[in-house]
């Protein structure tokens, strides 16, 4: 029988596949704990016929599916409205309404090989899980099961209680779905050298704050959106107009990084006063398309998703 250690070990993978579906870091751990409840409760009708790994993502899904059945899918600032102005003003939603970003550590497993990993991270990426909200949550479970856990038909009808038939249905809608939304499935899409460099460029601009430097690394329909507001913008030169403006307060940023949705990732920290000390301001993500950055989103809420990162509330000089 599989002890407690046995189960801990596929946390990782429960807590990427559990935020694919709820579109939430605090959900999915929330999912998690109380997948391994339920598992560990059950142990004794554990059938050694599929894995432990199987086992867990079938009570995982059905975890998530429960949850999502009282709940409103969370979006991303672009899917309220079309884009702002720098002079627009700065209306908060709840943090709940939002999709959130998830630590790469915590949602891709280390010991993976690479090409599973690359999956895994194409997987998590803010566009991928966003485009996955507008699913019904069983259509939402059969693409994860199939496109990144690679069960068969047959598997999945058994972990959703339904027919072979219903689930290639289901399967069939969901990709039509992504298809019409412009999303393609992940696909293994490795780190180039080349978006290393770019990434590496992208932050010795934004810390001397050179926004000529900054702007010729960005596409010039690149987004920027900051949650919990609603506002967003599009453009290269709205964005770069928000910086020297209402952002202006960004000048003289520390930029220290991590990993979060498959992406180049940030702690912002902005200056807060004399002796070169730095308060955190944002966890700002990156998606990256055709060696320029397309979007650049600044997470506001730095309370809670800061020691998730592993990040400090504070730099000293």
């Amino acid at each position: 029988m599989p002890s407690a250690a046995d189960l801990e070990r596929h946390r990782t993978t429960l807590t990427g596949h559990c935020y694919r579906m709820m579109g939430s870091v605090a959900d999915a751990d929330d999912a998690v704990q109380e997948t391994m409840v339920r598992a560990w409760r059950g142990l004794d009708r554990f059938e050694e016929r599929a894995s432990l790994r199987t086992w867990l993502h079938r009570i995982a899904t059905r975890v998530c599916l429960d949850a999502l059945g009282e709940r409103s899918r969370r979006i991303r600032p672009m899917e309220l409205e079309g884009p702002g102005t720098i002079d627009d003003p700065l209306t908060e939603l709840p943090h709940s309404h939002w999709i959130e970003p998830v630590p790469d550590a915590l949602a891709v497993p280390a010991d993976a090989d690479p090409a599973q990993r690359a999956m895994l991270r194409q997987s998590i990426r803010l566009a991928f899980v966003a485009a996955l909200q507008h699913l019904p949550p069983k259509q939402r479970a059969v693409l994860l099961l199939t496109q990144v856990l690679g069960w068969s038909a047959a598997e999945v009808a058994e972990c959703l209680e339904t027919s072979v038939a219903a689930a290639n249905s289901a399967l069939q809608r969901a990709r039509a779905t992504l298809a019409e939304r412009g999303v393609p499935e992940p696909v293994p899409d490795p780190l180039t050298g080349e978006q290393d460099a770019l990434v590496a460029r992208y932050v010795d601009a934004f810390e001397r704050y050179d926004m000529d430097a900054l702007a010729t690394l960005i596409h010039e329909d690149a987004t920027l959106s900051m949650p919990p507001y609603r506002l967003w913008l599009r453009g290269r030169e709205a964005i770069r107009a928000w910086l020297l403006g209402r952002g202006a307060e960004c000048r003289g940023s520390r930029l220290v990084p991590t990993a979060a949705c498959g992406s180049p990732a940030f702690g912002q920290y902005r200056p807060s006063g004399p002796g070169g000390r730095h308060e955190a301001w944002a966890l700002a993500v990156l998606e990256v398309r055709d060696g320029k950055v397309a979007a650049l989103n600044s997470f506001l809420d730095v309370g809670s998703l800061f020691p998730r990162f592993g990040l400090p509330p504070a730099l000293g000089v």
